[in-house]
């Protein structure tokens, strides 16, 4: 038996004992009382923009408009428009010129202002992260109060990848100096769907 055998058979050998998970009563964690509201003020707060539309169309038209313009824009929602299949299969060297990108997110969480996003609405699992301007949308109807309500929605297991966002890209150092946008999406705007 060799020496990194040896460790781990001795980690193994050492396992403390297991212990059930605590069972959360969801009707004792926090509510608000509108869960849209808490929503928008927590993710304004830290730096996100947040938009009620009463339905999809300004966002159709805003798609064409940015697309007209030459930017490099990617849709992955098909309810705004063709999705942009072979764009989203371009090379990390012409990502990295990525405008804008739209994508459905699953629902939202009122309590930190995130978003949680399946890798199959991504289409390209880097594209939140490598572009500059990044756009969620979500239904009204699927923002809940806090991340115990929300994991009782998702299934973190039915995909390699998924990822929860809270606005843009944030970064603090020792002297206390925020930098928006230093190693992801400069912004961040949410579109809730009523």
């Amino acid at each position: 038996m060799n020496a990194r055998d040896k460790i781990l058979n001795t980690i193994a050998e050492n396992q403390p004992e297991l212990v059930a998970l605590p069972t959360i009563d969801l009707d004792q964690v926090i509510r608000y009382e509108d869960n849209y509201t808490q929503f928008k003020t927590v993710l304004e707060g830290i730096g996100g923009k947040v938009e009620l539309l009463s339905d999809i169309a300004f966002l159709q038209q805003q798609f064409i408009e940015e697309k007209g313009k030459g930017q490099l824009v990617i849709n992955a929602v098909s309810e705004i428009g063709a999705v942009d299949n072979l764009e989203m299969k371009l090379p990390v060297t012409e990502l990295e010129k990525l405008e804008k990108v739209y994508i459905k997110g699953t629902l939202g969480v009122a309590e930190n202002g995130s978003v949680w996003i399946y890798e199959n609405q991504m289409g390209n699992r880097l594209l939140p992260f490598i572009c500059q301007h990044l756009i969620l949308i979500i239904h009204k109807k699927d923002i809940v109060a806090t991340m115990h309500h929300a994991y009782q929605r998702i299934d973190v297991a039915k995909e390699g990848f998924g990822v929860f966002i809270a606005g843009p890209s944030k970064t603090a150092d020792i002297e206390q100096s925020l930098v928006i946008g230093a190693h992801g999406a400069r912004t961040a705007t949410i579109y809730v769907i009523e």
